[in-house]
């Protein structure tokens, strides 16, 4: 032991010598030693044969501190073991604030995070005073656990014990709420705070990201821009750019790519990917394609977003083709890239291609398939008009199916008008989720397109008695980097000055073009007078005529919707499209649509 390179280079005999002169001077440079000794530990054996040492001197009782230093190295260092630091944390008698910070932040850090809860009841029943430094790791704890109780209980330990003001205190409850849903509060603390660190702002911005509320997300990101703190993290910058994704906001997109790449030398691979979904799901896909092929180094995950983005945007060969390079480089596909693969094969209506997929799954790759892959499976041989095979291949498949399979029925069914297949995929859906609008209404659809005007009227009334609304369609457009939302047939928005205007120039101008409007996409038994002022009024068209008013003749116009497009917005962005010579990119809930010289990149397939 005694030749090890950790222990002390001074012999033990000589600083036996050197005590006897001088005791005090000797002791305590006896002790820094040890110390030094024990923060240069690289392994569990270095540390224990510094501990054997320490015990053999009487230093382990006679200095906190060394122990103290024992403790979080072995608690806290990346080599750790976690069953050897609750040996030391037991042999102290008295430990402090220090041991007990250190315990916690190491179970916190190991993941035993409610043991790490029941380390603080210990601390304050042995009437230890807590700290700052206490505070923050619990409160991670809590946020990991989604534990609301017991970080609210902690909440009011802060305030007793008089940390409240502390920013890392103060940044973690925003972390903790943030994680446990409750934004209102997290805003509370964010709001009293003294003094903001870019911390503070990146634990706001993702509590809000956390709940999908992406609107606040860029807001608040804005807010820390024009408050003069421009280093954001490159987590928070991650956040901020789903929040682009989601809200189809390319210029904000473009700005924080533009931030990424001034403040940072490289990218990692999370950061290129995240941007890679930004552009190809706010409709730039080329650009998302050439982030792509310059990646020095790709894994499974960049490969499935851009073959989600090829997907999404109907390019399913270039999505096959992208998956075979995947192969070629060796990489493994797993469950998600083939659900971005199956889907493509779906999209752009490639349905032996994609059954060659799902067998090559199964008997290549081995993976066994999820409820999702199947639903993949029934929204490719619906969406191609085998409702027959899909409507067999869900009850035959090894698993109950749930209501994400018998809503893709259903969807197939309306689109193929198939009533009575319909019926029994609503039958199954109102079983599995009674309380979902959506299945209701599009039942209530099919029954109004095949003019079955009394079972409509049924379905909506089961509507209304359950209490069940369904949130109206509605559509997104950046302009100035600014997000408007317009909602089918309210005029009400301030943003709407001058839209109704301009509705009726474009109206005055279709007229020449030959364009009609297919009433029979107003699932309403009223008159046809009626049926053309609400097809006028759909989100689309208001989104669009306010993008035509404030943006540049010859710049494309995008659009993000929560619904899929019916077919007389789709008809009618054709032509906008060809008369106000712009590019429309639309959005909605299953795909991209690109809008340019009168036709659509869809084929008209959706």
């Amino acid at each position: 032991m005694a030749g090890t390179s950790v222990l002390p280079q001074t012999p033990l005999l000589t600083l036996k010598e050197d005590h006897k002169k001088s005791p005090e001077f000797s002791s305590s440079l006896k002790e820094q030693e040890w110390i030094s000794l024990i923060k240069k530990c690289k392994s569990m054996k270095e540390l224990k044969q510094v501990h054997g040492h320490i015990l053999k001197l009487g230093l382990f009782s006679a200095s906190s501190f060394c122990a103290s230093n024992l403790l979080a190295t072995c608690a806290l260092s990346d080599w750790c073991s976690m069953d050897y630091a609750c040996k030391i944390f037991q042999e102290m008698d008295d430990p402090d604030s220090f041991e007990f910070n250190t315990m916690i932040r190491a179970n916190v850090k190991d993941m035993s995070l409610e043991e790490a809860i029941f380390l603080y009841i210990d601390m304050v029943e042995d009437e230890v005073m807590p700290d700052n430094f206490t505070f923050p790791a619990l409160l991670k704890a809590c946020a990991h656990l989604r534990a609301l109780p017991e970080g609210m209980q902690i909440h009011g330990q802060i305030f007793k014990f008089g940390v409240e003001e502390d920013v890392f205190v103060e940044n973690s409850l925003i972390n903790m709420y943030g994680k446990c849903g409750e934004i209102r509060r997290a805003c509370e603390v964010f709001d009293k705070m003294r003094h903001r660190t870019v911390a503070s702002w990146s634990a706001l911005i993702a509590g809000y990201a956390n709940l999908g509320m992406w609107l606040d997300c860029l807001r608040v990101f804005n807010e820390m821009n024009s408050g003069g703190v421009f280093r954001a993290e490159e987590s928070v910058l991650v956040s901020v750019l789903s929040a682009c994704t989601h809200l189809g906001a390319l210029d904000s997109g473009r700005s924080i790519h533009g931030h990424l790449l001034r403040s940072m030398s490289g990218l990692n691979i999370i950061v290129q990917t995240s941007l890679i979904d930004m552009y190809v799901k706010c409709g730039c896909l080329e650009k998302g394609l050439c982030l792509f092929q310059s990646m020095t180094k790709k894994n499974q995950m960049s490969y499935s977003v851009v073959i989600t983005g090829l997907a999404l945007h109907g390019r399913g060969h270039e999505a096959l083709r992208v998956f075979g390079q995947m192969l070629d480089e060796g990489l493994e596909p797993d469950g998600v890239t083939y659900v971005s693969v199956l889907t493509a094969c779906s999209h752009a209506g490639l349905t032996k291609e994609g059954i060659r997929c799902f067998e090559r799954m199964l008997s290549e790759h081995e993976i066994k398939p999820t409820v999702q892959h199947y639903g993949c499976m029934v929204d490719l041989l619906g969406n191609a008009g085998f409702l027959d095979e899909a409507f067999e291949l869900i009850n035959t498949i090894p698993m109950e199916p749930n209501d994400v399979l018998w809503r893709s029925l259903l969807s197939a069914c309306r689109a193929h008008k198939n009533v009575e297949m319909g019926e029994v995929a609503a039958k199954n859906l109102f079983e599995l989720k009674p309380q979902n609008p959506s299945d209701y209404l599009m039942l209530s659809n099919m029954y109004a397109k095949a003019q079955r005007w009394q079972e409509m009227a049924m379905i909506r009334t089961e509507m209304a008695n359950k209490g069940l609304k369904q949130e109206p369609g509605s559509c997104m457009v950046e302009v100035n980097r600014k997000v408007y939302k317009f909602v089918s047939q309210d005029m009400s928005y301030p943003q709407c000055d001058g839209v109704y205007e301009m509705l009726h120039q474009m109206e005055w101008q279709l007229k020449f073009e030959g364009y009609s409007p297919d009433t029979s996409q107003v699932l309403m038994d009223v008159d046809e007078e009626e049926k053309r002022q609400r097809l006028g009024n759909h989100s689309q068209k208001l989104a669009i005529a306010f993008a035509l008013i404030h943006t540049s003749q010859g710049s494309s116009v995008r659009i993000v919707r929560n619904v899929r497009m019916c077919s007389d917005c789709h008809t009618y962005t054709k032509f906008i499209s060809t008369i106000y010579e712009r590019e429309i990119v639309v959005r909605d809930r299953n795909r991209f649509h690109h809008f340019k010289d009168g036709s659509c990149s869809c084929r008209d397939y959706w």
